[in-house]
């Protein structure tokens, strides 16, 4: 993996980790268009480039991470149905994780739910306080984004809106949820593939880590923006767009990898 090569992946990682639309299929778009190739490192490296989109939430969110234990409990109460399942499901993933249709197919239907998402949910509760029950139902939501191309980030929101939640609570719990959920994907699996690792790549990740990070502050800040003036829309019509170019890749012979 080139530099150049590293620091476009992290763009993308960071722009699309936290919106409704999933960075697998856009990672799997990015890498057939630069020509990469699919090695070890270039997997562990785009798993571990989350460290800075992790760090982006925490220093947006600071003030929030730092507030009370009761916040933490909430926390792990959302991200314990997750953990469970990765556990006990982890190789059933993995398999779903290698088929691209897959992604692609859950990338179209997940932009065809994000389309209408806003006409199904439009009472918000005027208390938006986010108790221990609401907190594991979110979880239970997330659970759904372990099938490669629904995203976490869409799966979370909805799920804090089916609790009542208005958009932007819904959407700032979402980037708090990702912070141990990320940390613990991406802790694993670089215990998993450190071997792979070698003392040349460490600038590279560093420069991933650091690109993803600048990116994801940016992206946070943007998508809440546009999330609470026009809602998930025009997130579900670039969903299908972008499903639909990797189910035509597919069909027209390309052989895709997913990272």
């Amino acid at each position: 993996m080139t530099i150049f090569e590293a620091v476009i992946i992290a763009i993308v990682e960071g722009l699309t980790e936290f919106l409704p639309v999933s960075s697998t299929g856009h990672m799997i778009i990015t890498q057939e268009l630069l020509g990469m190739e699919i090695n070890d490192f270039v997997k562990a490296f785009t798993v571990n480039i989350q460290f800075g989109a992790i760090i982006a939430v925490v220093v947006l969110y600071w003030k929030r991470f730092f507030q009370s234990l009761k916040f933490y409990y909430k926390l792990f109460v959302a991200f314990i149905p997750a953990a469970l399942l990765g556990f006990l499901a982890s190789d059933l993933i993995d398999n779903m994780l290698e088929n691209v249709a897959v992604v692609a197919v859950m990338l179209v239907l997940g932009g065809i739910v994000l389309v209408f998402v806003d006409k199904w949910f439009i009472n918000p509760s005027k208390d938006q306080e986010i108790t221990y029950p609401t907190a594991f139902k979110i979880g239970l939501y997330q659970c759904i984004a372990m099938i490669p191309g629904v995203s976490r980030s869409a799966a979370t929101i909805i799920g804090g809106m089916t609790q009542k939640l208005d958009r932007k609570t819904a959407a700032e719990f979402s980037f708090f949820l990702a912070v141990p959920t990320m940390f613990a994907a991406a802790g694993y699996k670089l215990l998993q593939n450190y071997e792979h690792i070698q003392t040349t790549d460490i600038q590279i990740l560093l420069i991933g880590n650091a690109v993803a990070f600048v990116v994801a502050l940016i992206a946070i800040k943007t998508f809440i923006s546009l999330l609470t003036r026009y809602g998930f829309k025009y997130f579900g019509y670039y969903r299908i767009v972008v499903g639909m170019i990797i189910l035509t890749m597919l069909a027209f012979g390309y052989e895709l990898n997913v990272v």
